[in-house]
This record gives structure tokens, C-alpha cells and sequence, in this order.
């Protein structure tokens, strides 16, 4: 499939910006959408995003545009690559204007609290008919834009939307893996931002690689085993969406959410931390649906109270660490017993 389409990527953040731009480097005819028409005439103009990946020029033939209907009228592909908190607002604006055949494809991390709705479940409600992928692995953009090797997964039952997705993002640096697990692969995608927090306040708590390597395990595990309550197949969270997404976040200060952890252990206030940080930060907004959820479906998550302990019901670290190591034992990997 290597005829030319009209791709329009929604949003102006990092990722975004860098996925629209590898579009427009495949020589597809690509739309950048910006809410702020100041902001989409300064990147126009400049012919880079200033405010989310400095000194990084853009494509020449990348459109960057406020106007939405221009974007995405007549788009065979459209990204939403949009916070989870706007993620249906824009949905909603998009309805009119989409062809009949349009692909539609979630970039989005987060949870909408209502109903705990992923941002593909958002798209399928406000969308009906339209074929649907979510795009999700372990992918800072600022790495992206710097030409390293870069692998993603595009997850969908439609096998037509994971043939148009590698073929329009597919480079010489970045390489996208089929998946149709769409839950399991955006839940991962949701639920690690919550243990980026926790490995980050753990590093700024001086914890060694012992530490560290405990705590990427056991959120796997917690992450396979809150999936699949949910319907997912626990085995997505081998792949690049699982613990390819969680190494990255948890172990790098490129991640926002690991940053909100390492402030928080070093004794900052929640508030402030988020107030600084000038970015969503999606693991703080993750871990209160995740709390619920857990609770509701009764799905043992000892990291995911804790560290809600911490930050909502003013539980010391330390207190909450030693509560962590001496609960229950639990085996080790849960899918070996045989049940």
C-alpha cells in the first residue's frame, strides 16, 4: 500500500508533532492540528515546535494548522494524539467531518473517569462505524526526532488499520509491531505512568537496583493481573506495550511521571510538583481510577494502594514501604500455576 494519503495528526504536543512529522517524511500529504492558532502560526512560520521539542526543524510539506475541518476533511488516517482530559471534546468535534472509511487512531495514555473509558472506547462511542487502532509502546519523542531506533506497536482488531498505520509510520528508525490485543496494549500504556511515579520516588529515596528491578516486576505483575480482570490477555505485557513502555518510563528522567515521583521523594508537595511541571502528567489521574477500579473488582495491587496511601491519604513513604515488604507472600509468576 504505497499510495499517498491525507493523514492529519491532532495535537501539539511532543509526540504529536514527532509522529506528524515522520508522516510527512514518507512524502503523505500531513496535517499538524493545534487548539491555539497562535501557537500553529509561530511552529507554521518557525517550522518547529518551540514550546515542546526545541531546535528540532520540521518537514518542509508538514502543514501545521488551528483549523480542524482543514485538517481532517477528506483524511484517509487521523492521530489524536490529545490528553485524556480533552481527548472526547475533540472526539466529538470530529464526527461531522470525517469521511465514512476515515481510520481513526488513539496516541493518548490516560483514562477518562467516567465508566473508566479507555481513549479507543471514547473513539468507538462518539465515532460508531469508523475502524480503530490505538498506538501505544515504549516512545519519547524527543529520541524520536533525534533518529534512535525506535519501536511501537499499533493495536486493533482491524487488520486494515495495522497494515495503513506500518506503512504510513514505518522509517529507517522506527519500526511498528502489529498487535490485536487494542485493550490490553492501551492499558498498558495507561497503568505504567503509575509505576514511573513510584520508581521515581524510590530513586530520589536513594533506592539501589535491587530495589529498582523488585519494583519493575512486580508492576508487570500487578499490570498483567488487573488486565486481565479487565478482559485483556496478560501476555500483551511481554511486548513493547507492557514492559517495553514500563523500563522506559520507570527508569528515565525523560518521563513526566517519573519526575512527579523523584519530587515527591524528595518531599515536595503533589500540588506543586504538577504545578511546575507545565505538562499533563497522566499517572496521577490514572492512579485514582486504577484505586477505584482495583477496589471494585477486588484485584490484589499493593503498589498501586500504596503509593495512593502517599499521595492521597497522607501515609509516609517509609511507613507504606514496610507495609509493601512484609504483606502477603505471592508467588512469584502467577500464570505457572496452572489455574
Amino acid at each position: 500500500m504505497s499510495k499517498r494519503l491525507k493523514v492529519a495528526v491532532l495535537g501539539g504536543g511532543s509526540f504529536g508533532t514527532a509522529i506528524a512529522n515522520i508522516i510527512a517524511c514518507n512524502n503523505h500529504q500531513t496535517y499538524l492540528w493545534m487548539r491555539s492558532a497562535e501557537q500553529a502560526e509561530v511552529c507554521e512560520s518557525e517550522r518547529q515546535n518551540a514550546r515542546y521539542l526545541p531546535g528540532y526543524m520540521l518537514h518542509e510539506q508538514l502543514i501545521i494548522t488551528s483549523d480542524l475541518a482543514q485538517a481532517v476533511t477528506g483524511a484517509d488516517l487521523v492521530f489524536v494524539s490529545i490528553p485524556s482530559h480533552s481527548f472526547r471534546a475533540v472526539t466529538q468535534q470530529l464526527k461531522p467531518l470525517l469521511g465514512d472509511e476515515t481510520m481513526v487512531v488513539s496516541t493518548a495514555k490516560g483514562i477518562e473517569p467516567e465508566g473508566f473509558t479507555l481513549m479507543s472506547q471514547i473513539l468507538e462511542q462518539e465515532l460508531p462505524g469508523h475502524p480503530i487502532g490505538v498506538l501505544s509502546g515504549p516512545n519519547f519523542a524527543k529520541e524520536i526526532v533525534q533518529q534512535q531506533q525506535t519501536g511501537t506497536v499499533i493495536a486493533s482488531e482491524n487488520q486494515s488499520v495495522i497494515s495503513c498505520v506500518q506503512e504510513t509510520l514505518k522509517s529507517s528508525t522506527f519500526r511498528v509491531y502489529a498487535n490485536h490485543d487494542r485493550y490490553g496494549v492501551e492499558l498498558g500504556g495507561a497503568l505504567k505512568n503509575i509505576y514511573a511515579i513510584i520508581c521515581g520516588m524510590a530513586a530520589a529515596l536513594g533506592a539501589g537496583h535491587n530495589t529498582q528491578a523488585m519494583l519493575l516486576t512486580r508492576s508487570l505483575a500487578e499490570m498483567g493481573r488487573f488486565a486481565q480482570m479487565m478482559g485483556a490477555n496478560p501476555m500483551t505485557f511481554l511486548g513493547l506495550a507492557g514492559v517495553g513502555d514500563l523500563i522506559l518510563t520507570c527508569t528515565s528522567d525523560l518521563s513526566r511521571n517519573y519526575r512527579v515521583g523523584f519530587a515527591l521523594g524528595q518531599g515536595q508537595k503533589l500540588d506543586e510538583i504538577v504545578a511546575s511541571l507545565g505538562q499533563v502528567a497522566e499517572g496521577v489521574n490514572t492512579l485514582r481510577q486504577v484505586k477505584q477500579k482495583a477496589d471494585e473488582l477486588q484485584v490484589y495491587m499493593p503498589l498501586v494502594s500504596g503509593l495512593y496511601a502517599v499521595l492521597f491519604q497522607q501515609k509516609a513513604i517509609a511507613e507504606v514501604a514496610r507495609g509493601l515488604m512484609v504483606g502477603e507472600q505471592a508467588d512469584d509468576v502467577e500464570y505457572l500455576r496452572g489455574n
